[in-house]
C-alpha cells in the first residue's frame, strides 16, 4: 500500500512537471509558425528566390530539387495583393498558404491554360468595395476572396535540365507581389 501511494505521488509530480515544462514552451513554438519562418527569406511584398534544394539543406522542407521556388509573404490588412508573374512553356504552379502554412489556395499553368499569371487576393471586405466600382485591369485577372489577413505565395517553376535554369530564375526574380491592384 505505502509503495503503490508512493508510485501515485511520483506520477503525479512527473506530470506536474511535465505540464509546467509544456506551458513554458508554448510562446516559443507560438511564434515560429510558418508565417514567421518566411521571414528569413525577406522583406515582405516581393518574391525571394528560394536557395536550390540540396538533399539534407533544403530551405523548405519537402522540396523537389528539379523546381525553382519564390516565395512572398503579405499581410490583406493593408488592401489587396497583386501576384503576376510570365512564365516559359514548362510546368509553372503558385500556391496560398495562410499564417499557419496551410494551403488555401492552388494554380499551375495547365489548370490556367496561359503562361502568364495574373491574380489578385483580396479579403470578403476588399470584395465588398471592389464590386461597387470594378478597376478595368482586373478584367483578365484570376481573383481569389480568401478569409485570411496574412500569409505568403509560393511560385514554382519546373527546371528540366540545367541549361533552362537561368530563363526559370529570371521568370521568379522578376515575379510582382505587390499590392496595387
Amino acid at each position: 500500500m505505502k509503495r503503490t501511494l508512493l508510485f501515485v505521488l511520483g506520477g503525479v509530480f512527473l506530470g506536474g512537471i511535465i505540464h509546467l515544462a509544456i506551458v513554458f514552451l508554448v510562446p516559443f513554438y507560438a511564434g515560429n509558425d510558418a508565417w514567421a519562418q518566411m521571414q528569413r527569406f525577406g522583406r515582405d511584398g516581393q518574391f525571394h528566390t528560394l536557395p536550390m534544394a540540396e538533399p539534407g539543406a533544403e530551405p523548405i522542407a519537402a522540396l523537389d530539387p528539379r523546381m525553382v521556388e519564390a516565395v512572398c509573404r503579405f499581410n490583406l490588412a493593408g488592401g489587396p495583393v497583386r501576384v503576376r508573374a510570365e512564365f516559359s512553356d514548362e510546368f509553372w504552379s503558385v500556391a496560398v498558404f495562410d499564417r499557419r502554412g496551410r494551403n488555401i489556395y492552388s494554380l499551375n499553368d495547365r489548370a490556367a491554360e496561359r503562361s502568364k499569371l495574373d491574380l489578385a487576393i483580396l479579403t470578403p471586405l476588399h470584395m465588398a468595395q471592389l464590386r461597387q466600382n470594378p478597376p478595368a485591369s482586373l478584367e483578365t485577372a484570376i481573383v481569389l476572396e480568401l478569409p485570411i489577413q496574412a500569409g505568403f505565395i509560393v511560385l514554382r517553376a519546373f527546371v528540366p535540365d540545367d541549361s533552362m535554369l537561368p530563363g526559370a530564375t529570371t521568370a521568379l526574380r522578376d515575379a510582382d507581389c505587390s499590392g496595387t491592384l
